[in-house]
């Protein structure tokens, strides 16, 4: 049975949710599910915006069948070919022999690569700036390389501003109904998921998703519609949306305040973590976060990375090196260009304190612009009350740097 909603009176969401899949990209733990979006334009030609991931495939070719109403499918238009994307594009050639394939150069050679049969169709080769007559509908290709695939484009619809954005705008978390992010609470009930999935999908390339922004703003008042390929579509609250994919891109904390992560094997670093949290509130300052790094997902670790501006990393010592999930952290933080953050540092050992200055060499070495904090705290295996002035001064050095913070 088919399961579609309308956007406008001529273009169709014919997506599918998936409840099902556990990690996404086999690493990215979805607990309330992802979907995967395309859709359909009814106009003089028919036209499919991208295909699905094969576990919705099913569904979303009864989705497809039902808004074609018997009509052939004119143009396929792969804004981005990444499988869980582009995996039911065999299916839909199968079915609808005639349909041309709009994409990229790389794109097609992406195809290939990964063994897509297609090269018995017609296929249209875009680039930036060519655009396209599909009735009363034009659109224009817009290249967006790198976000976050380099092949990856997408395509503004002149006639009705709706923008096929691929994977920008994107969000974890299945629709299950509510198409339009105004039909959700997005900022107390999506945004968390929303900046899970751009920080650890396209946060290593904020420079190329602020060209793509600079892009967009020569043409924002045109656009009326935003249609990722995972999450809500967006027909308001342009502003609120951009603006946290500045930051995002930019790098500059979403928000004033501390995460806490620490590595602790017997309780010991984390009693100094908690302790630490206190002496903040204390302060007055409670936008907080602490996060067992062994127990939380590195995924939600890196998300809130990017949202506070100031992060704690306490850790002990393990085979004279950093405990291996904070050192894990870390190479997610390098990877994902983690920059712009202030940063103190508590260290334990038993018998070699080494975690601190390892930690600190790594950030030294390979994060950029994060300012390092003098004031550490230094454990020989427990906090004990000669540490108290250390925690005293370490909390009132963050409470500082927040406070310089605000009135910068």
């Amino acid at each position: 049975m088919y399961c579609v909603r309308a956007i406008t009176h001529d273009v169709y969401w014919v997506g599918a949710n998936d409840h099902r899949l556990h990690l996404f990209e086999n690493i990215h733990p979805i607990p309330r599910g992802v979907s995967y979006n395309a859709y359909v334009l009814l106009d003089k030609a028919t036209v499919l915006f991208d295909t699905v991931d094969w576990s919705v495939c099913r569904q979303f070719l009864e989705n497809v069948e039902h808004v074609l109403n018997g009509r052939d499918l004119d143009y396929l238009v792969i804004n981005h070919m990444e499988p869980d994307h582009c995996a039911s594009m065999e299916e839909i050639i199968l079915r609808y022999p005639k349909v041309k394939i709009i994409s990229t150069e790389k794109s097609f050679m992406l195809m290939r690569q990964f063994g897509f049969r297609i090269d018995n169709q017609d296929l249209i080769e875009v680039k930036e700036g060519d655009t396209q007559c599909f009735g009363k509908h034009t659109v224009t290709y817009v290249a967006a390389p790198m976000v976050h695939w380099p092949e990856a484009m997408v395509t503004l619809d002149l006639t009705d501003g709706i923008l096929f954005s691929a994977d920008a705008f994107g969000s974890f978390i299945a629709l299950d109904g509510r198409l339009f992010a105004d039909e959700v609470n997005f900022d107390r009930d999506w945004i968390d998921e929303a900046r899970r999935y751009y920080t650890n999908i396209v946060g290593k390339y904020g420079p190329h998703v602020q060209h793509l922004l600079g892009k967009a703003a020569t043409v924002l008042d045109k656009i009326k519609y935003i249609c990722p390929l995972h999450g809500p579509v967006w027909r308001s609250d342009f502003p609120y949306l951009l603006d946290k994919y500045t930051h995002w891109s930019t790098y500059d904390p979403e928000e004033k305040g501390v995460l806490i992560v620490y590595a602790s094997m017997y309780g010991n670093t984390e009693s100094a973590a908690q302790i630490l949290a206190s002496r903040l509130c204390e302060k007055g300052i409670t936008n907080i976060r602490v996060c067992d790094v062994s127990n939380t997902h590195v995924s939600e670790l890196i998300s809130e990375t990017f949202k506070y501006s100031h992060l704690v990393l306490a850790s002990v010592t393990y085979n004279l090196g950093i405990y291996p999930v904070m050192l894990d952290f870390l190479e997610h933080m390098k990877a994902l260009h983690v920059q712009k953050r202030t940063v103190a540092i508590i260290e334990n050992g038993s018998w070699a304190v080494k975690s601190g200055d390892l930690m600190q060499k790594f950030m030294d070495d390979n994060l950029q612009d994060m300012t390092i904090l003098n004031e550490r705290v230094s454990m020989a295996s427990a906090l004990h009350e000669d540490k108290q002035q250390e925690m005293e001064q370490l909390a009132q050095a963050l409470a500082d740097s927040l406070q310089n913070l605000e009135q910068s």
